[in-house]
């Protein structure tokens, strides 16, 4: 399948808690999107890796993408390899992507900065002809190079390069979080042992539309994702920046 956009994150609800916004936007312009987990989440304090498994595809559903993988990478333990950052290759690979959004370059988790750099170098390492990698159905790939990637912000305040207008989808944003039960807020929870967690309360919504909204005020929008970049993206027309 090519892929306009492939959204990349360490863990399941990455994608959904930082960059869902934006991807509901890019699928109303008729762009293709897809989904790369690199773990199962199998360290989260609540729920198991094959309760998030069950999550991430109902989420997917809410959101109306088709596909989304899973890299079965250890959570935590995950490390900068040439195995893994074949793995992440053959993904970019199999889709094609013009654009890559990756997990933020500095954050509370340590596992998003590290998966930031392992998806930016694999990103590099795609288009390089020398590094070989089969697809499944043991075919060799051809190289390919994403044009640009972008890194998310996530739970960290930091200072976007650009915000995304997701004014329209906040509340779509919101749904395809909610399909992580085990992981978030959820009034109707038959099971009242797991651990609180900092994103298991009511008020971690609060804080998501707050921090929608002060991203989006930068830019005059109601609702915002931000971004970062490691290479400075340019421009032919100034009016794009508007």
């Amino acid at each position: 399948m090519k892929l306009d956009i492939l959204a990349i994150g360490v863990h399941p609800d990455d994608v959904e808690l930082s960059c869902a916004g934006t991807l509901l936007r890019h699928l109303d312009l008729g762009k293709t999107v897809g989904i790369l987990d690199l773990t199962r989440g199998e360290l989260g304090s609540r729920g198991t890796a094959d309760t998030r498994d069950i999550e991430a595809q109902d989420s997917a559903n809410i959101l109306g993408i088709e596909y989304r993988k899973n890299a079965k990478m250890a959570d935590g333990f995950f490390s900068h390899s040439p195995d893994n950052v074949k793995k992440i290759v053959a993904y970019i690979r199999e889709t094609r992507p013009e654009i890559v959004l990756a997990n933020a370059i500095s954050d509370r988790h340590p596992d998003h900065g590290r998966a930031a750099k392992l998806i930016a170098d694999a990103c590099f390492y795609a288009g390089l002809v020398k590094i070989e990698t089969i697809d499944e159905q043991g075919r060799t790939q051809e190289p390919w190079r994403p044009k640009a990637v972008y890194h998310y912000i996530q739970d960290h305040n930091l200072v976007p390069d650009f915000v995304v207008d997701i004014s329209p989808y906040m509340d779509k944003k919101i749904e395809s979080i909610l399909a992580y039960k085990t992981q978030f807020y959820d009034p109707n929870a038959k099971d009242t042992s797991m651990p609180s967690t900092p994103i298991s309360s009511k008020a971690f919504f609060d804080f998501l539309k707050a921090k929608g909204t002060a991203y989006g005020r930068i830019a005059n929008f109601e609702f915002a994702e931000g971004y970062q970049v490691a290479r400075t993206p340019g421009v032919k027309n100034l009016f794009d920046l508007i």
